[in-house]
C-alpha cells in the first residue's frame, strides 16, 4: 500500500468521500422491468443492447408484469398502454375507446419495423447470445403462479430480490428501473 492509498483509507474510515480514479465508469448495467407495455420493454431491450455494444455488461430482472415480455405465451402480445400514458397525447377517455390499444400498438410496430427493429422474441435471442443476463424474479412468478417452463428459454434464472441485489454489487454498477 502507499502513501496515497493510506491517505485515502484514512479519509474513507472517517466518513470523507474520496473520488476514486474509475468513477463515472459504467461496468454493468442492471435493468429492473416491471412493466409488460411494448413501449417500457423496448426500453429495457434497448438499453441492454446498447450497453453490450458499448462493452458493458447488462442483466435484466423482471418482474410484476415485465414477466410477460420472457412468458412464452405472452411475449408476442404486448400492447402500447393508451390510457394514462400522457405521451399518447390523448385524452383518457379515448385511450379507452375499444380498438384503440389495438391501433396504437399496430401503428408503433408498423414504425419500429421500417427501421428493422427486431420483434420481441428475436431481440431475446440477440440479448441472450450478446450475454445479457435475463432474470425473472422469484416473488413474481410466485404471485402469478408462473413455473420457469413458462418462460423464455434464455431466461437464465428465477432468483429473489436479495440476489438481484448481490448481483448488482461492485463498483462501476448503475440500476435503472423502466
Amino acid at each position: 500500500m502507499n502513501e496515497n492509498d493510506e491517505v485515502t483509507a484514512m479519509l474513507e474510515r472517517s466518513g470523507v468521500a474520496v473520488m476514486h480514479e474509475n468513477n463515472g465508469v459504467i461496468k454493468k448495467m442492471m435493468i429492473i422491468l416491471s412493466k409488460g407495455t411494448l413501449e417500457n420493454v423496448y426500453a429495457a431491450f434497448v438499453l441492454a443492447n446498447g450497453a453490450r455494444m458499448e462493452g458493458i455488461d447488462a442483466e435484466i430482472f423482471f418482474t410484476f408484469f415485465g414477466l410477460e415480455a420472457v412468458h412464452k405465451k405472452k411475449l408476442e402480445h404486448l400492447h402500447v398502454a393508451t390510457v394514462g400514458n400522457p405521451a399518447m397525447h390523448l385524452p383518457t377517455m379515448l385511450g379507452g375507446l375499444p380498438g384503440m390499444e389495438a391501433l396504437a400498438t399496430s401503428m408503433m410496430k408498423k414504425e419500429m419495423e421500417k427501421i428493422d427493429m427486431p420483434e420481441i422474441p428475436e431481440f431475446l435471442d440477440i440479448l441472450s447470445a450478446s450475454g445479457v443476463k435475463l432474470w425473472a424474479c422469484k416473488l413474481a412468478m410466485d404471485m402469478f403462479h408462473y413455473k420457469k417452463e413458462d418462460l423464455y428459454e434464455g431466461v437464465d434464472d428465477v432468483i429473489t430480490v436479495g440476489d438481484f441485489y448481490k448481483e448488482s454489487a461492485g463498483e462501476g454498477v448503475h440500476m435503472l428501473f423502466v
